[in-house]
């Protein structure tokens, strides 16, 4: 019987990344040495960030977006694709239609950030507006069957842990000696693709998912050995908060995540202070997550070590960044 996560061995992950080429950027990496870093982290702890905020459309969900879009049949792809999304993903399956050539009508949720609405708008999606998540994946259900769109999930599945197992690769050949990387967890296919690639290319390399205190759903599901749903999520990360674990995301993550640790919203927002200041890095909620553990939760467990930090994403807009800055200095 093929294994469940053939997709994400290591062979699959290099034969992905040479598949999607220039269409990714390789991101850079980049070494924090700075008055913040210093004053919030543990002597002798060597800090590598990921800088996939650089990414096309601002965040690492290009890479599965992509990667899922090139692997449809093309019979699926002929009437175009669909997606649900607070933001990160509605821009990335926008982007990833653009680049594949097809069309892309995508379901957001009505508070989602208005920066994001505009980027997906501005890679060509016709993009429709629901009250909240559950009318929205209702209204892609819709979509499907009157339209014969594919469905392009934000989270689940091999393609998309695939796509982010090229993050990993590259993270790891990028910075020789990472004894342990630090990765967000919303629905959990970054850090389960990342942490795939990374265990395989250096098993003795620590991989550290974290999520935030009012959207712990993989946490909550390690702990109960399966997917579980929370009843609601409540976090200023708001791309990092689907509901529920899914049974692929999951599975990655419990095979090649080593620990599970959670940041409140007031660690999230000190994360974003210090990229910014030592760094001069906007980065959105999500984008902090991984840093806030590390100068957090982590902070002790990973003195004197070599760590790699994925700094996910970067679709805010100015006046919602201020805020969060704001708050955080109080």
């Amino acid at each position: 019987m093929t294994d469940a996560f053939d997709a994400i061995s290591l062979e699959n992950i290099r034969r992905c990344r040479a598949d999607l080429g220039e269409s990714i950027v390789r991101t850079p990496v980049l070494r924090w040495q700075g008055d913040a870093c210093r004053g919030l982290t543990e002597a002798g702890t060597d800090i590598w960030l990921k800088l996939e905020l650089f990414q096309h459309t601002g965040t690492f969900k290009a890479r599965g977006a992509l990667n899922s879009v090139r692997n449809l049949p093309e019979t699926s792809r002929r009437n175009g694709i669909t997606a649900v999304s607070a933001g990160n993903h509605a821009v990335a399956a926008a982007f990833a239609a653009r680049q594949m050539g097809v069309s892309a009508k995508v379901v957001m949720i009505k508070t989602a950030n208005p920066a994001r609405v505009e980027r997906a708008k501005s890679y060509g999606a016709e993009i429709v507006l629901a009250d909240d998540g559950p009318t929205a994946f209702r209204m892609v259900d819709e979509i499907c069957k009157a339209e014969g769109r594919a469905m392009v999930h934000p989270f689940e599945g091999p393609y998309v842990a695939q796509g982010a197992g090229t993050l990993g690769l590259e993270f790891v050949e990028q910075v020789e000696g990472l004894e342990a990387v630090v990765i967000a967890i919303g629905g959990g296919g970054l850090c389960g693709g990342s942490a795939a690639a990374i265990k395989q290319m250096t098993a003795q390399c620590e991989v550290y998912g974290v999520e935030p205190e009012g959207a712990d759903s993989m946490r909550r599901s390690f702990e109960a050995g399966e997917p579980v749903t929370l009843a609601s999520v409540n976090t200023i990360a708001d791309s990092l908060a689907p509901p529920m674990a899914l049974p692929y995301s999951f599975g990655a993550c419990r095979r090649y995540v080593d620990d599970i640790v959670t940041v409140s919203d007031a660690e999230i927002r000190g994360g974003m202070l210090a990229l910014f200041s030592d760094l001069k890095l906007a980065v959105e909620p999500a984008g902090a997550t991984a840093t806030a553990a590390l100068l957090g939760p982590l902070r002790h467990r990973l003195r004197g070590k070599k760590v790699g930090v994925v700094v996910c994403g970067s679709i805010i807009d100015v006046e919602s960044f201020a805020n969060h800055i704001r708050l955080a200095g109080t």
